[in-house]
């Protein structure tokens, strides 16, 4: 099972850097839209009338994708003062359940965000012209990722791998597709 934990670690590494980028690349081209806007409105005195749907959908965007990378290189803060006096077997324990509760919120985000999505894609964003389920799509995405995200933390953990979480040392030396270490040193 190890090695197919490796394997899929590899597969997730990569969905991660890929949604991590797309997030960056979101956050500045939003970062342009609002500056352009901004000129706009103020030295020539006329607007982009684009420039804040798409704003708004970018940030969407970078917000639920990055939200999800943040679970799965434990960089999301977490309260463990109760763990630090409990055996590690039961530490484990506790944070394979911590991932089952953010996989059912992940479901639901990528449920109730698909519901929306289909809903609104009759209507229009007004100055885009693009469907009104743009606005949703975010949610439905960032939940399919934190449930692949904390799937992948609870498989390596049954195969004995470690996962990181909050205050680990993330500048250590990281493996191809791996979260730093943390958990089962």
């Amino acid at each position: 099972m190890r090695n197919v934990v490796e394997k899929l670690a590899v597969w997730t590494g990569w969905l991660g850097r890929a949604a991590l980028w797309l997030s960056g690349i979101g956050l500045v081209l939003m970062t342009a839209f609002v500056f352009a806007q901004v000129f706009y409105r103020y030295v020539l005195g006329s607007s982009l009338f684009w420039a804040e749907p798409a704003s708004v959908i970018l940030m969407g965007w970078f917000i639920f994708l990055g939200a999800a990378v943040g679970i799965r290189e434990g960089y999301h803060l977490s309260f463990d003062v109760l763990l630090f006096v409990l055996p590690e077997k039961v530490r484990l324990t506790f944070f394979s359940i911590s991932d089952l509760v953010v996989a059912a919120f992940g479901f639901g985000m990528l449920k109730y965000g698909w519901e929306l999505a289909d809903k609104m894609a009759a209507t229009t964003i007004s100055g885009l012209g693009v469907s009104g389920a743009f606005r949703f799509v975010p949610v439905a995405a960032g939940g399919a990722l934190l449930m692949i995200f904390c799937a992948e933390r609870i498989l390596r953990r049954l195969a004995g791998l470690s996962t990181s979480r909050f205050g680990d040392d993330h500048d250590a030396a990281e493996l191809e597709g791996e979260a730093v270490t943390g958990e089962g040193n």
